[in-house]
């Protein structure tokens, strides 16, 4: 546990990708009660934070501040004496370029206690991933970390340009592409061969990372040609001979793919884990929302009963999550299913019963409610009683098609999807500068509430050509088509992992 007083800790955020956080950082984060961040090449890090944690941006960009470097010192030490604990959460390495000691300092004059937890710094991380080791026993032993931000109208360099060329080093140029030619021209007056290998890494460990490699002498050229921007590392040295062979990350086949994921956010997780390992870059637009029923009397009465029934059938993952949270609320658990036969209609649905004790007796081949009839039949289900937790709103097919068969079937609503609070502005807006060419959808109710906040004739626009419309399913897709759009990839196999091998492969049949 913190300490019940006032204090700041000074994060690093690392240079990106959410999993280089810390554990400590992540763990700090969940508990502060204030945050105040620079900006941050990834805003996932703030979903670490607790739902009332007050969120403080002082960063820059564009070389606009939103407050001062004395501004935030007095922020951090006026939030501390106030009793709060406090997150200063910086990007890369607090001590790496990232003004954290003179923060530090500042703390330390006011009587404000404070902690260091060091981040994983771009330096190391952007060349990684880009195939580039900064020590290798063949190349270099040693490494140089510089600011490549200087003033070119300035007089003299702080920087000892012949030593840094007779070094041996890696150099590692932080900021290095404003003043790109300034620092290769200087490190070739110094005395460093023009044929030194030499690379740029721009936005390195995250979905848009892009990398390029010429020699010294040309890669100012290289990178003007393919217009280049910040940020980027600057990195020269042998080491970057190895970039050709050792470049896994930009591999990805993904890789600076934009991706709308339409799925609830608390059934989003697989689908975003899948979509962002292989390189894309994923945006949540969830169109529906989970909300609880009001009350849970008829379920709880349900689980007095349960050995009257034959089957359960669970239709959902959220369908699972919720009986089992109300199961527990009662005093009980799994050992109150023994005398049914459990079905799951999808792997991710049986993952989540084997999660809570309990190996299905069912799970179709394919899943839709035909299919599901079909093997429940053979099953011996005509004359069964059934239970169906599921969502208030849902297809009536599967219900239908068992009673048909002589089954008695009771349809118990457990949770409601809604249509989220969210606006389909800023999504449009990605759509139109070219960041997304994909839009998943994962179900009917995604289809029609994504299109209460984006009007379809907005989205006509690029669709099709620009932007490519995935459904998981055939009944989901013709819900799509309902409003007048085309499906372009669907899988075979209606599945979370496979509607994400059907973007990865990009084409259908999937």
């Amino acid at each position: 546990m913190l300490e019940n007083k006032g204090k700041v800790y000074l994060l690093g955020a690392g240079p990106g990708d959410p999993g280089l956080l810390t554990l400590k950082a992540r763990d700090l984060l969940s508990e502060a009660e204030t945050v105040v961040y620079d900006y941050l090449a990834n805003t996932r890090f703030l979903d670490f934070c607790r739902p009332d944690a007050e969120l403080i941006y002082v960063g820059k960009q564009g070389g606009a501040h939103t407050l001062s470097q004395g501004a935030i010192n007095d922020l951090l030490v006026a939030k501390a004496k106030s009793g709060k604990r406090v997150a200063r959460l910086k990007g890369g390495d607090p001590y790496v370029f990232g003004r954290g000691a003179e923060e530090a300092e500042e703390l330390l004059a006011a009587g404000v206690s404070f902690e260091v937890v060091p981040g994983v710094t771009s330096a190391v991380a952007g060349p990684a991933y880009a195939g580039i080791p900064l020590t290798h026993r063949q190349f270099a032993s040693s490494v140089t970390l510089i600011t490549g931000h200087e003033d070119p109208a300035k007089k003299e360099s702080a920087h000892d340009w012949e030593a840094l060329a007779r070094s041996g080093s890696t150099l590692v140029f932080f900021m290095g592409v404003k003043n790109l030619e300034l620092i290769t021209d200087n490190l070739i007056k110094a005395g460093l061969a023009p044929e030194t290998p030499a690379a740029l890494v721009r936005w390195g460990t995250t979905c848009e990372q892009e990398s390029l490699a010429d020699t010294l002498s040309g890669i100012t050229t290289l990178a003007r040609s393919r217009n280049m921007k910040p940020p980027a590392l600057l990195v020269v040295g042998q080491v970057v001979a190895l970039r050709d062979k050792l470049n896994w990350f930009e591999q990805r086949p993904l890789l600076g793919k934009g991706v709308v994921v339409t799925r609830a956010r608390e059934q989003a997780s697989t689908l975003l884990r899948l979509l962002e390992d292989s390189g894309a870059c994923c945006y949540e637009f969830p169109s529906i929302a989970i909300r609880s029923m009001p009350e849970y009397s008829r379920l709880h009465a349900a689980f007095e009963r349960l050995d009257s029934y034959d089957w359960l059938i669970f239709t959902s993952v959220n369908g699972v999550r919720i009986f089992w949270k109300e199961l527990r609320a009662c005093g009980l658990d799994s050992r109150r299913l023994g005398g049914c036969s459990v079905a799951a209609i999808g792997p991710a649905t049986a993952e989540a019963l084997q999660k809570n004790g309990i190996t299905p007796d069912f799970v179709p081949r394919r899943y839709v409610a035909e299919e599901v009839v079909q093997g429940l039949q053979e099953l011996g289900v005509n004359k069964a009683r059934i239970l169906i937790p599921r969502a208030e709103q849902a297809r009536e097919v599967l219900p239908e098609a068992l009673q048909a068969a002589g089954a008695e079937v009771e349809v118990l609503p457990i949770y409601t999807t809604q249509p989220a609070e969210a606006s389909g502005t800023e999504i449009l807006e990605r759509i139109a500068e070219g960041r997304v060419q994909f839009i998943t959808f994962t179900s009917s109710s995604t289809v029609s509430n994504f299109f209460q906040l984006v009007s379809p004739g907005d989205l006509q626009a690029f669709v099709p050509g620009k932007v490519k419309l995935a459904c998981i399913g055939p009944i989901t897709g013709r819900t799509l088509e309902s409003f007048g759009f085309q499906v372009d990839l669907q899988p075979e196999e209606y599945t979370i992992p496979a509607l994400a091998q059907c973007l990865i492969h990009s084409s259908p049949p999937c």
